[in-house]
């Protein structure tokens, strides 16, 4: 089992979860994040005065998956969230040792 865990614009929230789910992923958890790469932040304007914008809202979408969705959840993520500017965010893959579903006691792929 994979946690994939993926940093992406807001906006391209709904684009990603329906991605997914036309694959079968049949949860996930979502978290309003802030933060930044490469993008660095921007500059705003507000009532003349000009500021920086160190950190920017991004979406945190973690999906625990079995190994053989990886490759399709990872194609879906990467076309949903795709706007091909800057920011568009990363996805990173990482081992699981095991999951446990609180209700029944499954354990395993049986859990996800």
């Amino acid at each position: 089992m994979k946690l994939i865990t993926a940093i992406i614009k807001p906006f391209k929230l709904d684009d990603v979860r329906e991605a997914l789910q036309g694959i079968g992923v049949q949860g996930m958890t979502v978290t309003e994040v802030k933060g930044f790469g490469r993008q660095k932040g921007h500059t705003e304007l507000y009532r003349g005065a000009e500021y920086v914008v160190d950190f920017l809202p991004k979406v945190k979408v973690e999906i625990a998956i079995d190994d053989g969705l990886l490759d399709q959840a990872i194609e879906a993520i990467t076309n949903a969230a795709n706007t091909s500017k800057v920011g568009d965010g990363k996805i990173f893959v990482m081992d699981l040792a095991d999951v446990v579903r609180i209700r029944t006691g499954e354990t395993g792929p049986d859990a996800v």
